[in-house]
């Protein structure tokens, strides 16, 4: 199944239609109806306290989840439907984590070289992308360092670097700051600013607190699962930005 990909404002990215997520046989409801657009080069926050149902949103728009009904299309194409998710995701989306999930056991270096591992790059090719990326997030000198000897802010950097390997169309954040303290997550949020304008990269970041989500375009609200406010949306703020 496909849908159109524009509109009068611009081109849309995901779309969601009547998105439902039900846990233990139904009993317990994490998302209802949710109807969600998403334009490419947008940079969106989903606000909503712990247990609002956001973080669940996010593992459907990133194919990590199905929903129990409703359907989720990235680019027009609907995600039920991809013969696979797995090819998707790594050529689609990068995600970033609130815990990170580098490997302890690799380098710096080495953790975001993981998602080109499976393309066809040369392995001087791999190395030096690593490194490009490294310096983009500010790591160029912690490169051969294992991730216990890294700060937490490090940490995030190298993830967030990875996210970045396999060129993604959009970068999904789940709480990408939670683990970091107010200077440090400050840093990570003013690199995603300048991902956003230097690479127009769609930015969708899940978070409950309001100083993250203003950093975004555009604020979506959900609340036990519904959305409640899906804020606005400006296609000449995308091209102001």
């Amino acid at each position: 199944m496909t849908e159109t990909t524009s509109n009068e404002n611009g081109e849309i990215l995901i779309r969601t239609c009547g998105l439902c997520k039900t846990y233990r046989d139904g009993a317990v409801t994490a998302l209802s109806d949710v109807n969600l657009t998403i334009y490419r080069g947008e940079y969106v926050a989903i606000m909503g306290r712990s247990g609002s149902g956001k973080s669940t949103l996010l593992n459907l728009l990133g194919a990590l989840d199905q929903p129990t009904s409703g359907e989720v299309f990235f680019e027009g194409q609907s995600l039920s439907r991809m013969p696979d998710l797995d090819r998707f995701r790594a050529e689609k989306l990068g995600f970033v984590f609130q815990s990170f999930h580098l490997l302890p056991t690799l380098t710096a270096l080495e953790n975001v070289q993981i998602p080109m591992f499976e393309s066809r790059l040369p392995r001087a090719r791999r190395v030096a992308k690593a490194r490009e990326l490294l310096a983009a997030v500010g790591m160029s000198e912690r490169e051969t360092h294992l991730p216990s000897r890294l700060s937490v802010g490090e940490r995030q950097r190298v993830a967030i670097a990875r996210a970045l390997a396999n060129d993604p169309v959009v970068l999904l954040a789940d709480e990408p700051t939670g683990n970091l303290d107010s200077r440090t997550g400050s840093a990570v949020l003013d690199l995603f600013d300048r991902l956003h304008r230097e690479r127009g990269m769609t930015l969708v970041v899940i978070t409950h607190g309001q100083d993250v989500a203003e950093r975004a375009q555009r604020i979506i609200r959900i609340k036990d699962g519904r959305l409640v406010d899906a804020g606005v949306y400006d296609s000449q703020v995308l091209q102001k930005s």
